[in-house]
């Protein structure tokens, strides 16, 4: 998935984004001038920015800074919960865009706030809103950004993997279907990404898995759709990279759907 066309707009708030989204449904690009957390309450969502593309089913926060341009997409029936997160406190969380593992007391704190809402600036609300930033600030980050190019020619080629994630195609035959050589696009991968095409497919597969893990396929499918040789190549990748099992993950992002 690449950023939504056109030029981004600026929101004062989000309140189109808070009614659920069908599967599927993009979210325009678009920028605020606070910070915003965003959780999918159920299905999964994907932000992505100028600095890559983060994929955050229910057991995920994504924090998305001031001024940061972004867009979506919901994978399943999505159901978006919006937090805004004013300057002073904003100035405590990164200033990238970032996705955070949510523990059980994140998320029933920031559940709180938006389910049964009080007065802004309420005692309870500034509580739980203190509450919900001092765990972010402890809470593990999720490592798993896939770098967006801006270079048309690698653009075309991580389009075309953002639409077939499993497709086994080489670099030099997609570079025949883009127009590009295979030395150019390799070399572009390493300046632009700072990463390799092998690296990158793989990323963009291991977070598309997330998305079919929470939704709760079997690893197993999970690694036929997704183009691995075989389960335990997945099982591999996809440990070293999220830093569990894909059977743990699937196991904690059920239950954090119930």
């Amino acid at each position: 998935m690449s950023e939504g066309a056109g030029e981004p707009v600026f929101w004062t708030d989000d309140s189109a984004v808070c009614a659920p989204l069908a599967h599927g449904e993009d979210v325009a690009a678009h920028f605020h001038d606070f910070g915003q957390l965003r959780y999918a309450a159920s299905g999964a969502l994907v932000t992505v920015t100028r600095a890559g593309t983060w994929v955050a089913p229910a057991s995920r926060i994504t924090w998305v800074p001031p001024f940061h341009v972004h867009s979506s997409r919901s994978y399943g029936e999505t159901d978006v919960r919006l937090l805004r997160v004013p300057a002073e406190l904003a100035e405590r969380l990164p200033a990238e865009p970032s996705v955070f593992v949510a523990s059980a007391l994140l998320r029933e704190a920031y559940l709180a706030l938006l389910s049964d809402p009080d007065p802004v600036g309420s005692s309870r609300a500034s509580l739980l809103l203190e509450l919900v930033v001092v765990e972010l600030v402890r809470a593990r980050r999720e490592p798993l950004r896939l770098p967006e190019p801006g270079d048309t020619r690698l653009k075309a080629v991580t389009d075309l993997l953002h639409a077939d994630p499993a497709s086994p195609a080489t670099l030099a035959e997609l570079g025949h279907r883009t127009g590009a050589s295979e030395r150019t696009l390799s070399r572009l991968f390493g300046s632009e990404l700072s990463m390799s095409f092998h690296q990158w497919r793989t990323l963009l597969r291991v977070q598309r898995a997330l998305l079919e893990l929470g939704e709760g396929t079997s690893v197993t499918d999970t690694a036929t759709r997704l183009g691995w040789a075989n389960p335990s190549s997945f099982i591999d990748a996809f440990t070293d990279l999220v830093g569990e099992t894909p059977g743990r993950y699937r196991s904690a992002a059920r239950a954090a759907h119930d």
